[in-house]
């Protein structure tokens, strides 16, 4: 189970996600909810970190397995891997603005959704 209260520990109620242009803390358990139901084993392990002053650089590695509805999709039943590196500002102990880079098109490609053309899988075997 995803406990989400430590969210209000950890991240300011006007939190600034850059990577979506989202605000604030609510937003940001709502997607998770979306993210959980759809994958509800879902687990970051944290490869990499890095903190310097008011900011923490991270290398994460996500997993999880498509179970439930996501996006509107129905579940595939695939396991899904990707990853991602995000830089969180920080002030005060909590979380005040995020930039993240993620792999989606492999996320998505691991679940079907999309895949190469002809001529992509020629170029990327």
């Amino acid at each position: 189970m995803h406990d989400l209260s430590l969210l209000d520990v950890l991240i300011l109620p006007n939190y600034f996600d850059h990577l979506i242009q989202q605000k604030g803390l609510e937003w940001y358990k709502r997607s998770l909810i979306v993210l959980f139901k759809g994958f509800p084993d879902y687990h970051a392990t944290i490869e990499d970190i890095i903190a310097d002053g008011d900011k923490v650089w991270a290398r994460i590695t996500y997993t999880g397995t498509n179970t439930g509805e996501y996006l509107g999709l129905a579940p595939t039943g695939k396991k899904i891997s990707y990853n991602s590196v995000t830089i969180k500002h920080i002030v005060d102990g909590k979380m005040v603005e995020g930039w993240t880079v993620n792999d989606m098109s492999d996320f998505f490609m691991q679940l079907g959704i999309i895949e190469y053309t002809e001529k992509g899988r020629k170029l990327l075997p």
